[in-house]
This record gives C-alpha cells, sequence and structure tokens, in this order.
C-alpha cells in the first residue's frame, strides 16, 4: 500500500480583501453598554492591543483580580481589552486600568455565572441547546434550536427563569444544531467528509493532524480521496464529553506536515496554538464552504447535539455547513485557535458555531503544533498579492469539490456534497465586501 502526502488541495477560495459575514446571525448583543467607572481617570488611558496580546492580559488579570474578575472581550473596533470588575471593587478596578485595560463594573461575579451555567447543565441538558457566559451582557446566554419546543421549551424556559432576574437570556434558533462532519483539505473514511484542521506533531515525534472528535465515528483509517487509499490513522478521539477532537497520524512517517492553513492559492503559516478572546476576529477553513469569518461570541460553551452534550467550546457567529467538521479556526497572524464542531445554519442564511479549543486538544492528546517562530504574518500579507484570485474559481484544482460527491456528514448523517456542488464558484453570491481590516483574507462562501 503506497503512502502519500496530503496534497494542497486548491479550495477555490478567493483571496482579496476581508468580508464580513453579510448573512450571519449575530446572536450576542452589540457592546453598548454603559461603561460604569471606566472613565473616572483614576489610571492611565486603555492600552491599544492586538487580539493575542489581549487574550494574554486576560489571563494575567483573571488571577490577579481573584473573585472580582467577571468576564473580558475584545473591542475590534478600538483594539481596547475589556475587562469586568464586580460593583463595589474600586481597588481591584484600579488595578485594571493600570494593567491596560478599559474597566466595566457590573453585578453578576464569574462565580455566580459558572454557577448558573452549573444548574442549567443538572436541570435542562435538552438536545438543541447551548450556553456560555457572554462577558459584554455580563448574562449567560442560552440558545434553543428549532427543535426545543412544547415540554421542552417549557423546561428550558423555566430553568432559566430559576436563575433568578438580569442572569440569563434566552434566544431561540431557526435552524438545528448538528455536528458539521469535512481547516482546509477534504478527508473522507466509511463515506463521510471531513476536513483536517491542523497539522501538528505527535508526542512520539511522528506527523499527525487534528479534526473533529465526532468524525472519527466514521472509522479508523482516513483517506485524502474520496474511495482513495488510507493515509492516516485514528490515534486517539474524544466526543461526546469535555471536547470534540481527535488525533490522526499520518501512516507514512516521512509525511511532510507543514504548519499552515490552505485557504486556496496562497498558504497561512500557523506558528502557535492561541487561547479565544470574545470579540476576536477569526477565519474558519472548510473542505465544504471554504473561507469564513466572523468573531468569537463566547467561551467555555456547553452545547447539546443529539449525539451528546460537549463541553469547553468555542461559540462564534462564523458559519458552517455539513462537511466543515474538523476544519481550522484561526487568525490573520497565525494563531491557531479551534477545530469545527458544529452548530446550526448554513452559509447564506448564517448562524451559530462551535468550535474545539485547539490548545485544549493538544494537551489532552500530547501533541505540539506549529514552530512558535516569526513568519506569522507573511501569509496574511502575502493574500493581499492574490486580488485576481477570484478569477481561479474555474482554474483551480477543483478536486475537493469533486471528491464531495455522495460524501456523508459523519455526524449528521447528511449527504455533504449533494448541496454544495461546485461550493465555492459563484463570485456573484459572495463577491467579497470590504469589511475596513486589512488581513488580506476573504471567505468564499
Amino acid at each position: 500500500m503506497s503512502h502519500k502526502r496530503i496534497p494542497k488541495r486548491k479550495a477555490a477560495a478567493a483571496v482579496g480583501a476581508v468580508v464580513a459575514l453579510g448573512a450571519a446571525a449575530i446572536l450576542l448583543p452589540s457592546a453598548n453598554a454603559s461603561q460604569d467607572g471606566a472613565s473616572d481617570g483614576a489610571a492611565a488611558a486603555p492600552r491599544t492591543l492586538k487580539a493575542g496580546d489581549a487574550s494574554d492580559l486576560a489571563t494575567r488579570l483573571s488571577g490577579m483580580l481573584g473573585d472580582a474578575y467577571a468576564g473580558a472581550w475584545y473591542d475590534g473596533e478600538d483594539k481596547r481589552l475589556v475587562v469586568n470588575v464586580v460593583r463595589g471593587e474600586d481597588g481591584m478596578a484600579l488595578k485594571a486600568r493600570s494593567a491596560g485595560a478599559e474597566v466595566r463594573e457590573v453585578d453578576n461575579s464569574m462565580a455566580e455565572l459558572e454557577a448558573g451555567a452549573g444548574t442549567l447543565t443538572s436541570e435542562a441538558t435538552i438536545p438543541g441547546t447551548s450556553w456560555a457566559v457572554d462577558p459584554r451582557t455580563n448574562k449567560i446566554l442560552v440558545t434553543a434550536d428549532s427543535t426545543v419546543t412544547g415540554a421542552k421549551w417549557d423546561q428550558l424556559e423555566s430553568a432559566v427563569e430559576s436563575l433568578g432576574p438580569g442572569m440569563a437570556t434566552l434566544e431561540k434558533s431557526a435552524g438545528t444544531f448538528r455536528t458539521f462532519a469535512s481547516g482546509g483539505d477534504a478527508i473522507f473514511a466509511g463515506g463521510a467528509r471531513c476536513s483536517l484542521g491542523f497539522n501538528v506533531t505527535a508526542g512520539d515525534g511522528s506527523p499527525a493532524f487534528l479534526t473533529a472528535g465526532h468524525c472519527a465515528a466514521a472509522g479508523d483509517q482516513w483517506s485524502d480521496q474520496q474511495g482513495g487509499e488510507p493515509i492516516a490513522t485514528v490515534d486517539q478521539a474524544l466526543f461526546p464529553g469535555a471536547g470534540d477532537f481527535a488525533l490522526l497520524t499520518y501512516d507514512d512517517p516521512a509525511t511532510e506536515a507543514p504548519s499552515e492553513v490552505n485557504v486556496g492559492g496562497q498558504t497561512v503559516p500557523i506558528v502557535q496554538a492561541a487561547e479565544a478572546t470574545v470579540g476576536q476576529q477569526v477565519f474558519r477553513m472548510g473542505s465544504t464552504t471554504g473561507l469564513a469569518d466572523g468573531q468569537v461570541l463566547g467561551l467555555n460553551a456547553t452545547v447539546n447535539y443529539p449525539e451528546g452534550t460537549v463541553t469547553g467550546l468555542i461559540q462564534t457567529d462564523v458559519c458552517a455547513e455539513p462537511g466543515d467538521s474538523g476544519g481550522s479556526l484561526f487568525t490573520q497572524d497565525g494563531l491557531a485557535i479551534g477545530l469545527t464542531s458544529g452548530g446550526s445554519g448554513d452559509c447564506t442564511v448564517g448562524g451559530e458555531t462551535f468550535f474545539q479549543p485547539v490548545t485544549t486538544a493538544l494537551e489532552a492528546v500530547g501533541a505540539t503544533l506549529g514552530d512558535g517562530g516569526a513568519g506569522a504574518g507573511d501569509g496574511a500579507a502575502g493574500a493581499e498579492d492574490q486580488a485576481g484570485a477570484g478569477d481561479q474559481a474555474g482554474a483551480e484544482d477543483q478536486a475537493g469539490a469533486e471528491d464531495q460527491a455522495g460524501g456523508q456528514d459523519a455526524g449528521a448523517g447528511q449527504d455533504g456534497a449533494g448541496a454544495q456542488d461546485g461550493t465555492g464558484t459563484d463570485p456573484g453570491r459572495h463577491s467579497g465586501q470590504d469589511s475596513g481590516q486589512d488581513s488580506g483574507l476573504t471567505r468564499t462562501h
């Protein structure tokens, strides 16, 4: 049996200026709450920060402020970290301002919010529901999909009301929560299609990659072509439970496994894994829908899929569809953030999508990612040279789309390609409007 390296498939992704998710349904309210205590002149003005630096500062302040810390989020427009401090903790608020954060005084402590989430876990673990702490509203955001009706809705509503006023908001999603079994390159097993997330180095030094854990249910051996010879074998997998991730090792130990994401005619170097920050702009690459972007909406999310409950996920407004599962969630400067797990909606009407944090997956499987060196920005900056990439839609290698025919979603049992024939080749449908951010990346679907 021959072994080969996973090729860099041309995803027919147009690369030019950044565009926003035009039709994505944004669940969380805009960050326009009152900034009580944020402008009392007691400390220097908030620092201007990159998203990655804001995440580091949030982690430090969480430890520094203790019980007074009530979450944080990144204001991408002003490039500031906004930190929630429990009202009345003036000394802690001063510490946060001195560290360079913008401070907002709030009523709900993180301990109270986490206790509320625990109550929902015990009283409202209903398939089709999810919840995560929303630091921008200082509440728990609870979402129910279209299957939660009748007695199930009454049960969920009662559980939310039991938390008390000002503790949670309840939203209804038009779609259905499901796993999105297909970054970048398509992988196949047992008639199912998923997406390769990130190449990594396994604990024993062998080349490997991460994808979604629910994909592993389709089979132990995976190929880079529909019906092709296996190139990788499942080593570890978790789903459902405390995550949705799998480590697959390449069958050929000499396989080249570059730390990068193929966005179609351009690769973005991935230098390291990083924690997500609420408000952070992120990009997702998948074998069905190509490149899409949006924002992080919540952390440590709990999602009740039909197959079971998964905890510790990242909630976003980035769209995804069947076949995108396992795909890469990353930043323009080369930070690996997550692996596509599931959600609701699609890339026509939008929806909410959940991701497995890469940092947690790496720790669990004992793998490492990236080289930790320079060059993270090269892929994004160089992408500007691809302004004419849309002309490639008909000329690029369409193997990824062709291979999808008949491929099923490993988690949802859907025909992953039936509705996606020719995905990403309609330049008129997603023409690419400039969002005003100079990332050099453009979503395709």
